[in-house]
């Protein structure tokens, strides 16, 4: 413009006709708006593709792309990159399109009741389980928590388990609970895992498996009673005059039942013994004492006591010493068969109590069953003293473990208990 400017005032300033002033002007001014259109058409067609892209993008279509885009300008660059961002756009919203769709299936095939609650309490959404448990979502959804009768997993702590009815009977419900945000309000999601199914279920394998036990138990003891009641029984109905010479043989098959019944009516006592258990009653008890009773209790093979810290703990000591004389009748019996000693002491860290007892024997040769009811390698043994004993390990918060040693062949015990009172310091040995 300038250029053009200037020439005109030359054109016009000079010694020339009018008739050349006016054509030449026209001519200036002519090509001038010319190169101007285009140029501005070159400029503002880019422009305005970019606003036009930059729009489909914000409406969420990712589909329209941009020509004439390259590297060798400035706005074919701007091009170029408008066109990269639509693809980065698009192949972020297929990902997030698929996992949407996989999380609302995962969702509705899960076995949990999942809800999700506006900042009203008004139900938004609901899986399948959920809608098993209430109706049809078209039903539902819109509602409030109380009128679904959730009301009350909206508030409390979580994780909790909770009776809360639904589709028209009782239950025992595990409740789950978070927030989350979208479209910038606050939300809840609340989970409902229905555990008295899984209770029920654990209750019948435990039927299932006490009725095993007992019925194996009960079994080995009336077959050979059945056995030898009917030898009896024909021996007696043979002539009376061989009766005399009958008599052993009588006394050995009542001796063989009455053998018999009394190991059965030992198993059914174990077995009382074991299902009775009371809660332990706490009282300080001085585990060092308590230790070195028991302790002294085993005379069959030398018990070594390596001691350890003086401290009280809050426990059952009747409990406590019935588990500890279950954990060194073993170790000993172990100790026996291999002419060996048996060693128990006890450690502390800041907030549990560690008693271990270790032996010199064979060593554990099934680690899978030891704690399985009724289960025992030894001919006279009940299999309940070490059930019984992790009973009432976790009746006191704590665990039993049974492990072979590392460094000598043999076994160790390891009794973990929480420590809830006062070290009264220094130390002591056997």
């Amino acid at each position: 413009m300038p250029a053009v400017v200037l020439a005109v005032g030359l054109l016009w300033s000079g010694d020339f006709r009018p008739r050349t002033q006016w054509t030449f002007s026209l001519l200036a001014i002519g090509w001038w708006l010319a190169v101007g259109g285009s140029l501005g058409e070159r400029v503002q067609r880019p422009l305005q593709t970019i606003s036009n892209l930059l729009a489909a993008l914000r409406e969420g279509d990712y589909s329209i792309r941009a020509r004439g885009s390259s590297v060798d300008d400035s706005l074919g660059l701007a091009l170029y990159e408008v066109n990269a961002l639509a693809d980065v756009l698009r192949e972020q919203r297929l990902g997030a399109v698929e996992a949407t769709a996989l999380l609302r299936h995962v969702i509705q095939e899960v076995d949990v009741a999942i809800f999700t609650f506006d900042q009203d309490q008004r139900l938004r959404l609901v899986n399948r389980e959920g809608e098993r448990l209430l109706g049809p979502a078209t039903r539902v959804l819109g509602h409030t928590a109380a009128e679904l009768g959730l009301a009350d997993c909206l508030e409390g702590e979580v994780p909790r388990t909770a009776e809360v009815p639904l589709a028209g009977r009782p239950g025992r419900w595990e409740v789950r609970r978070s927030g989350f945000r979208r479209e910038g309000r606050p939300h809840q999601l609340v989970v409902l895992s229905d555990v008295s199914r899984a209770l029920r279920e654990e209750e019948r394998q435990a039927w299932q498996r006490l009725i095993r036990v007992l019925g194996h138990e009960i079994n080995n003891s009336l077959a050979p009673i059945r056995s030898i009641a009917n030898s009896l029984a024909r021996a007696l109905s043979r002539d009376q005059a061989d009766l005399p010479t009958r008599t052993d043989d009588l006394r050995q098959g009542l001796a063989v039942i009455a053998s018999r019944s009394d190991a059965l009516s030992r198993f059914m006592t174990a077995y009382s013994r074991l299902a009775r258990l009371p809660r332990p009653t706490l009282a300080p008890v001085d585990l060092p004492a308590l230790v070195r009773r028991v302790a002294g209790l085993e005379t069959r093979v030398p018990v070594e006591v390596a001691g350890g810290p003086r401290l009280t703990l809050p426990a059952d000591s009747d409990q406590l010493e019935q588990l500890f004389i279950n954990v060194m009748s073993n170790a000993a019996d172990a100790a026996l068969e291999t002419g060996g000693r048996v060693r128990v002491g006890w450690t502390t860290s800041r907030d549990r109590v560690s008693v271990w007892v270790e032996d010199d024997g064979p060593g554990l040769s099934e680690t899978a069953n030891l704690f399985v009811p009724f289960y025992t390698t030894k001919p006279q043994g009940s299999g309940i003293g070490l059930v019984l004993s992790r009973q009432i390990a976790e009746a006191h918060g704590g665990a039993l473990t049974l492990v072979n040693r590392q460094d000598a062949r043999g076994c160790i015990a390891r009794l973990t208990l929480p420590r809830r009172a006062r070290d009264n310091g220094g130390g002591e040995s056997a």
